[in-house]
């Protein structure tokens, strides 16, 4: 099986009053005075959140393994300095962050003033392994059209500014002020890639191939194709089941490659659309279907989906646990439509944060 691993940013808050507080580098301070062991906590851009990164795996329980103990850690530490670490994709509460003290982030807020300053949403990268960059491109070509099923599975960020955004992933909104966010066009070739990645590192307006935020790209530390679309999903189980499904969707469109079976032939005006939408409604209304181009069920479209790789499901031991998990979303909705029934509950933001941090590590709200 390929291997595969997750990154997962996290919002850092105020234990009492819910708004984000700049303590990524106490707690980084604290995680390196004792070995940990399955994942590693790593700063962000700001230090309002902190990135938990698993370890590669092969198996579907180690990661899941990895990913509690990663979020229950964060939260650990965040809790002995006055805070909590939740898996909310954009804040409910206001805020200016801080930049992480790095040449880098310094160089990004430098070049991109007022937006990387008010930047703090908090994404979902899922790493699966590939076996050279032609079948990492030839994945790149094949999953695109499908992306967007993954951020309308994972929205996660309603709230904004003490208010209901109206959108499932308000996160997508922001994130693509970004100039190198969102769908690409059918590469082809790795040289057509990386005459792309030239391209653009090339016009002076990003420092280097870390910027290009692609809903997917190549990893240039890892052999891996990278998703990068989907918000932080509220609980571990969803972000379990979104990459054992990405895993699967991977090898899928690595076996229709080595077949010879062309990339779908979907302009990418439709797919950015069709990640709006996504991004919208989330599970609840009606979603692109990558195969016609027209809207359909968000039911109905995911089950597609999940039809297409069942075999790599079953092959990877994962067809129950995918489906189990996905209906589990559409039963009780996405992230955003959980804390969004909090608040139609009682009215008040700091109940959607606190129940935001209980489902971060597999508390009950209750």
């Amino acid at each position: 099986m390929r291997t595969f691993g997750v990154e997962e940013e996290l919002l850092l808050v105020d234990e009492r009053s819910g708004v984000p507080r700049a303590i990524a580098p106490a707690i980084l301070r604290k995680a390196g005075e004792a070995p940990i062991r399955g994942f590693t906590l790593e700063a962000e851009m700001q230090q309002e959140m902190i990135e938990v990164i698993s370890r590669p795996c092969t198996e579907r329980d180690d990661l899941l393994h990895c990913m509690r103990d990663g979020r229950r850690t964060a939260d650990a530490l965040a809790r002995e300095q006055g805070g909590r670490a939740i898996a909310l994709a954009a804040s409910p509460l206001s805020v200016r962050p801080h930049v992480t003290v790095k040449e880098r982030y310094k160089a990004i807020e430098d070049g991109y003033a007022g937006m990387a300053r008010a930047t703090l949403e908090c994404g979902f990268h899922v790493h699966t392994g590939i076996d050279s960059p032609d079948e990492g491109v030839a994945v790149l070509d094949r999953i695109r059209v499908w992306l967007p099923l993954f951020l309308a599975l994972s929205a996660n960020s309603a709230f904004r500014e003490g208010e209901d955004t109206g959108y499932a992933s308000f996160r997508f909104v922001v994130w693509h002020h970004w100039p190198t966010a969102g769908p690409n066009d059918v590469f082809g070739s790795v040289e057509a890639y990386r005459a792309l990645e030239r391209a653009l590192v090339d016009t002076g307006a990003i420092l280097d191939t870390g910027m290009l935020y692609f809903d997917a790209r190549l990893s240039h530390r890892h052999d891996t194709v990278e998703t990068r679309i989907a918000d932080v999903c509220l609980t571990a189980e969803d972000g379990a089941t979104l990459a054992c499904l990405i895993r699967a969707l991977v090898d899928h469109a690595a076996d229709e490659w080595r077949r010879g079976v062309p990339p779908p032939d979907v302009p990418t005006p439709v797919i950015r659309l069709a990640s709006w939408q996504a991004a919208r409604h989330g599970v609840t209304d009606r979603l692109v279907d990558p195969t016609t181009g027209r809207p359909c069920a968000a039911r109905d479209v995911i089950a597609r989906m999940i039809d297409t790789v069942r075999p790599e499901l079953r092959r990877n031991g994962d067809e129950d646990f995918v489906e189990c998990g996905v209906a589990d979303i559409l039963r009780r909705g996405t992230g955003s439509d959980r804390l969004r029934a909090v608040h139609q509950e009682t009215g008040s933001i700091d109940a959607v944060i606190a129940a935001a941090a209980a489902a971060t590590i597999g508390e009950s709200r209750g």
